[in-house]
């Protein structure tokens, strides 16, 4: 990772993770802006997934150039953020951070049996949980090159939140 702390902060992580409960605690403890990746989805995406189908790369491409222009527009107006993606890839992680020292990547790393006891006690979301093993499949872990963050959601979410503020020697808001 940097030196120093980030400017924008990427939440992944594969369906289930844990990435909304995260992003929305790290967001708040950091009084920084908040996004979920789930609103940039088309609503053909959304549509897909909630028939059951997973995205394909070329789903996924205007969806990642939209939050990768979320994440520039942090970056360009100095408005510090944490935004929520699955970037499961490396070419998509690619795309969101563009090499930018002042967006971390945090991979939320939990097995996928946990996930899947999380995801069927989750109501609401469009996200199929018989999609799960696709995202696995889908899911790249971060080689060596790459500047990713692994945070364990094996604690709960706070434990989480904190081990990556410690992490990337981030500034806490005021409570």
């Amino acid at each position: 990772m940097s030196t120093a702390p980030p400017t924008v902060i990427v939440i992944a992580g594969v369906s289930g993770s844990g990435k909304t409960t995260i992003g929305t605690l790290l967001a708040e403890r950091l009084g920084w802006e908040y996004a979920e990746a789930d609103a940039f989805h088309s609503e053909a995406n959304i549509a897909k997934m909630r028939a059951g189908h997973p995205l394909t790369d070329a789903d996924r491409a205007p969806w990642l150039r939209t939050i990768a222009a979320w994440i520039t527009d942090r970056l360009d107006t100095g408005r510090p953020g944490v935004v929520t993606c699955s970037a499961l890839k490396r070419r998509y992680r690619d795309v969101l951070t563009a090499g930018n020292p002042d967006v971390a990547m945090v991979l939320l790393d939990g097995d996928r049996d946990l996930i899947a006891a999380r995801m069927k006690a989750r109501k609401g979301h469009f996200f199929k949980a018989t999609l799960l093993d696709t995202q696995f499949a889908d899911l790249e872990l971060p080689a060596p090159d790459e500047d990713v963050f692994t945070a364990p959601i094996t604690g709960t979410p706070e434990e989480t939140v904190e081990h990556i503020i410690k992490a990337l020697s981030l500034n806490t808001a005021p409570r």
